[in-house]
């Protein structure tokens, strides 16, 4: 029967054990400390849904669904992973039948182990050459080296290669019958052939006990090296926000026991936002993705993140000494000095980071350029493999910034004094918010309230000339499909999202009551709105402050329309109505209606069936780029590298399209300010969908 010996030609094997104990003391330890550091935040309960999140790391950890998105990294970190695995799993095999004396490491399943891990095996060094090759040859920007990761590399190659000399070693000295299955050691052990038995021996022997020990060496190394993102990276995907993405937490400025508002300090944080700085991969795709990175500007997302987690390191050892200083905090298991100090009763005051001789986590660790240069487009976190999340760590600190030091960037100021006064960013009279949809035919909910639509412009719909050809163009496809709708009029707030973005937290809820109160008291039950960020906090964030609500984007609307047969086009010709004298379009995918919200389709749909052939830009669907608006940074302005629109708009032009379309007022705005410094304005045009496709309606 194929089997094998175990344990040939080696003594003292029992020394194993105690070895393993030391190795696992390494590795518990170092892990036990990084959970003290993660307690230093608050508590979060991330524990919902446990059959999805096992799903979660189903598909995204063993099954590499976002890795695999970058082809070469990701097969080769496939190979890696799952080579590594299946070798993992076949010396567990072993160690059954070697330990616990469950006598199953022989006929066919011992053939198929010897197979399956020779061919794993061999795949992880492939994995790992190509590893090498990428950081040390290639060299891509995005990655920054260290000695962890070529010490780490060095390891796991090393104990790769030593496996297999020394089965090859095994197969020289002694006859096995079985050899051939163990194909890469049968395939060695010519080159030791010539060698005497003794001598085999004495090389098995000694390769047997370093492989053991560099093994040891990779288990008590775990915690402290980037080899822990091998148990944090699937815990970090087990634990990724459920739910509408990226709802910034709420502030209860009713609540007296609040001190500050925002986060300036690691302990604001929640437990989880610690965890990602720990579970970060290195990878750089956040900052192969990040609009203000790649346009010259000082944020870089993947820094963020490290220089945070670089933070907590920090502040791990000033807590250490800390401690000691204060015994009465020490309590057993916690990490969290808050709540050690309760259960101490001390009544002490937990330190500030200025008392324990630490940095200012903003200005010194994050510059505050970092902060504001970022559109909150989400891209990092859509790309990257773990799901790290960066935005709300952002939208926090810039409300520290606004609401308690009161320092931002001085456009912002302009931008906050409008909505507050005239609730809207460009300051127009708030009386005058309805006129232009009065002017082409919209009754408001007061005159109409049997409506089954509530039509929000929004404020570029209401105010911005260029956005209210838009609402034109919606009003008269909404006529055209005999939709019963109503305008808020001049009772509709601006949404507050730019006010939220940039950190006015307290202005966007002032905002968000005031239109929750206006529509429940007109009994509003479905909304629609051609602004994707308008649609996006009526959708997600409004619940939260009492609006519940059928939140529909145009491009949805439209879609069903024309599902229902209520909306009907022709398909777009050759001749010269407004964008006919092409059938080609390229799709510019908004940030908030795309990453945010997950619509690619509707939008593509409406296009299709208006006759267009979509061709698509270097970038779309969830690897869309930015235009430069979002975040509150309409409001702003580029003060460093590259405008962000004018490179979108650069990528739209590359796409030989002679339409852009967008379903956006932003993006919209800001393409179309591109096109007009291309000095292509007469070659390309920039519409919204609605533009297009009114000029589509069948009489």
């Amino acid at each position: 029967m194929a089997t094998r010996e175990l344990y040939w030609n080696i003594e003292y094997h029992w020394l194993i054990y105690p070895m393993l104990v030391i190795a696992l003391g390494f590795f518990c330890y170092g892990f036990y400390q990084r959970y003290q550091l993660w307690q230093i935040g608050r508590p979060e309960n991330r524990r919902q849904n446990i059959g999805k999140r096992i799903g979660d790391v189903l598909l995204y950890g063993l099954g590499h669904k976002r890795i695999l998105k970058d082809a070469f990294p990701g097969i080769m970190h496939l190979l890696m992973f799952w080579g590594f695995a299946l070798l993992f799993f076949a010396t567990m095999i072993v160690a059954l039948q070697a330990d616990l004396g469950i006598n199953m490491f022989k006929g066919g399943l011992y053939i198929f182990i010897k197979v399956t891990a020779n061919a794993f095996g061999l795949l992880a060094i492939i994995g790992c050459l190509m590893a090498i090759w990428r950081r040390y040859g290639q060299r891509p920007d995005r990655l920054d080296n260290k000695k962890d990761d070529a010490f780490v590399l060095a390891l796991i190659l090393t104990i790769l290669v030593t496996g297999f000399v020394i089965q090859a070693v095994r197969m020289a000295a002694v006859e096995d019958p079985w050899g051939m299955y163990a194909f890469i050691g049968y395939a060695m052990a010519p080159l030791f052939k010539g060698l005497s038995n003794s001598t085999l021996e004495g090389i098995h022997a000694f390769l047997w006990w370093f492989h053991f020990i560099l093994v040891m060496v990779f288990f008590g190394y775990f915690p402290y090296s980037k080899l822990s993102h091998i148990l944090l990276a699937p815990a970090n995907q087990f634990l990724r926000h459920h739910g509408p993405i990226g709802i910034p937490e709420n502030i209860d400025f009713e609540d007296e026991s609040l001190e500050t508002y925002g986060k300036s300090k690691l302990g604001e944080f929640s437990w989880k936002t610690l965890f990602n700085t720990d579970a970060c991969l290195r990878c750089g795709r956040c900052q192969d993705n990040c609009p203000a990175y790649l346009s010259g500007k000082h944020l870089n997302p993947k820094k963020v993140i490290q220089d945070m987690g670089a933070y907590l390191e920090e502040m791990g050892q000033a807590l250490k000494t800390y401690r000691a200083a204060n015994p009465a905090l020490a309590v057993a298991g916690s990490g969290n000095e808050v709540a050690a100090a309760a259960e101490a009763d001390t009544g002490a005051q937990v330190p500030s980071e200025e008392e324990l001789g630490l940095r200012s986590l903003i200005g010194d660790v994050i510059a505050e350029d970092d902060l504001w240069d970022c559109t909150t487009c989400r891209s990092c976190e859509e790309q990257c493999p773990i799901f790290v999340e960066h935005v709300d760590k952002t939208i926090d600190m810039r409300r520290n910034l606004v609401l308690m030091e009161s320092r931002f960037p001085a456009e912002a100021q302009l931008a906050f004094r409008n909505m507050e006064n005239n609730s809207n960013p460009w300051g127009i009279g708030w009386s005058s918010r309805g006129d232009f949809l009065q002017s082409v035919g919209c009754s408001t909910i007061e005159e109409n309230p049997d409506a089954e639509i509530l039509y929000f412009p929004g404020c570029s719909g209401s105010f911005d000339a260029r956005n209210q050809k838009v609402s034109a163009a919606l009003v008269k496809l909404l006529k055209a499909a005999q939709v019963n709708f109503a305008i808020l009029g001049s009772e509709e707030k601006c949404c507050g999202d730019s006010a939220r973005r940039l950190g006015n937290e307290y202005l966007f809820q002032a905002l968000a009551q005031e239109n929750i109160e206006t529509m429940n008291g007109y009994g509003v039950k479905t909304i629609v709105t051609q602004c994707p960020h308008c649609f996006n906090t009526l959708k997600n964030e409004y619940p939260e402050f009492g609006g519940n609500y059928r939140v529909l984007h145009h491009t949805e609307y439209l879609n069903e329309l024309l599902a229902a047969g209520r909306l009907k086009l022709h398909k777009a010709g050759s001749g010269s109505e407004r964008g006919g004298n092409s059938q080609s379009v390229t799709y510019h995918d908004s940030c908030y209606l795309g990453r945010y919200n997950t619509i690619y389709t509707e939008p593509r749909t409406l296009l299709q069936a208006a006759g267009f052939r979509i061709t698509e830009m270097s970038r779309h669907h969830e690897k869309s780029f930015c235009c430069g608006a979002g975040g509150g940074r309409m409001w702003l302005e580029e003060h460093q590298g590259q405008r962000i629109n004018e490179m979108r708009t650069d990528e739209a032009m590359a796409a030989g399209a002679e339409v852009v379309s967008t379903g956006c007022p932003f993006c919209l705005t800001m393409i179309s300010d591109g096109i007009a410094a291309r000095e292509a304005v007469e070659s390309v045009k920039v519409l919204d969908i609605a533009e297009i496709l009114v000029e589509r309606i069948s009489e």
